[in-house]
């Protein structure tokens, strides 16, 4: 490694660690829990995949509506820090009602109080890592925020991993009394992630006056090349369902609790490897180029998804899933920032978020249906939601090739 790639590191400001750290501590919380709570409820409490898409879907649809709210509101106050901070403990709040959850209108209701508070806390939180940082290691700072998430994840899924040995060894589905004690381990983490980001991060002066518009849902205003970024990813979103169904694909497809946290587990490390290098990587080759490659990936891994027939091919495909979350999660974030100007930040990443939040609800919705029907429909099977998934992929992969060329994209 170079002299010059040694010193990136530590010359990455002070609030990009602090916000790391804390996605860190945060993710090691919710990992324990995301991946379980869709076998929770087709396990052990009997509830559709419909119904399981409709969860995930109102839940993402709730932090979508919020994500525009604070975003502006970081803008208009020129405050970020205590918005997350309010996001982060509102999360926290809720974690500990899963415990208690006996039907799946409970679950519903804790996940609806958490996204909120993941709406309040994330466009903030991005406006404040892409204030912190000069816009020639905005990449780098974003891949490294992504991987800091996600390592936490990857020791959430350890954490998962070793309770759900411990307490139920290989069986095939999940116990109630397994999820309740990793509901209890996830509150730790979670306490610790808000004390740090509330002694640690520090607000960045706003070099802008201008206050922002009012929150809407208008895209007046802003450049046309953000325009154009934005409604491709409406497209891709649509296909893009939670990653519930991955889950459930892969228990389908013969994987007990152990392997499909393994599964994970796996996706994690490859996903925290590959953030920090991709997103140096856009910074020199460009986002456009990335996200380009990322969503090939994802389509041809969707496509995999829907042919598999064994647990191990499921194992294998979330791998190499990992490596297109690494390719596009913080590179997309990034050409957010490049395509808007400073003072639109804010604004600009609660409506990037809400749009792939409120598109979340039907994609999960339609996965859910197009897998196990709705009223007296049977529906098309396991395969049907990824089939569905990798033509969307490709599609929209296409017109961010030809509609969104590099020069109205800038990189």
């Amino acid at each position: 490694m170079s002299e010059q790639s040694k010193s990136r590191f530590p010359a990455l400001p002070r609030n990009v660690w602090v916000v790391t750290i804390t996605s860190f501590l945060t993710d090691i919380s919710s990992e324990m829990l995301v991946y379980l709570i869709p076998l929770f409820l087709f396990n052990t409490l009997g509830v559709k995949t419909s119904i399981i898409g409709l969860i995930e879907g109102v839940a993402e649809t709730t932090a979508s509506l919020v994500k525009i709210i604070s975003g502006w509101l970081s803008d208009r106050l020129g405050q970020r820090k205590w918005l997350a901070v309010a996001g982060y403990g509102l999360s926290t709040v809720a974690k500990p009602f899963l415990y208690f959850a006996n039907s799946w209108g409970w679950v519903l209701g804790v996940r609806f109080s958490d996204r909120i508070g993941k709406g309040l806390r994330t466009a903030p939180r991005d406006a404040l890592v892409a204030d912190s940082i000069d816009e020639k290691q905005r990449g780098l700072a974003f891949g490294i925020h992504r991987a800091g998430d996600t390592a936490g994840a990857a020791v959430g899924l350890l954490v998962a991993l070793v309770v759900v040995w411990a307490a139920q060894k290989n069986v095939a589905v999940l116990e109630r009394s397994t999820f309740q004690l990793i509901v209890l381990f996830s509150v730790v983490p979670a306490v610790l992630a808000v004390i740090g980001l509330t002694l640690g991060a520090r607000e960045v002066a706003r070099k802008s006056a201008d206050a922002p518009p009012a929150p809407r849902f208008s895209l007046d205003g802003f450049d046309p090349s953000f325009k154009v970024f934005l409604l491709i990813v409406v497209l891709f979103t649509l296909g893009n369902s939670s990653d519930a169904f991955l889950v459930l694909r892969a228990q389908n497809a013969g994987l007990p609790v152990l392997g499909v946290l393994g599964m994970m587990l796996t996706f994690n490390v490859v996903y925290t490897v590959v953030s920090g290098p991709a997103g140096a990587l856009s910074d020199r080759i460009g986002r456009r180029r990335l996200i380009v490659g990322g969503w090939l990936v994802y389509g041809f891994i969707y496509l995999g998804f829907a042919l598999a027939n064994a647990g191990w091919q499921t194992w294998g495909l979330m791998a190499v899933y990992g490596v297109y979350y690494g390719m596009t999660e913080g590179v997309a974030k990034a050409f957010v920032a490049d395509l808007v100007r400073p003072e639109q930040r804010g604004t600009a990443y609660g409506l990037f978020n809400a749009a792939v939040g409120l598109t979340a609800f039907p994609a999960s919705f339609i996965a859910g249906v197009l897998w196990q029907g709705a009223f007296r429909w049977q529906g098309f099977g396991p395969s049907a939601p990824f089939w569905f998934g990798s033509a969307l992929a490709l599609l929209a992969t296409g017109l961010l090739v030809f509609a969104l060329p590099q020069r109205m994209g800038q990189r």
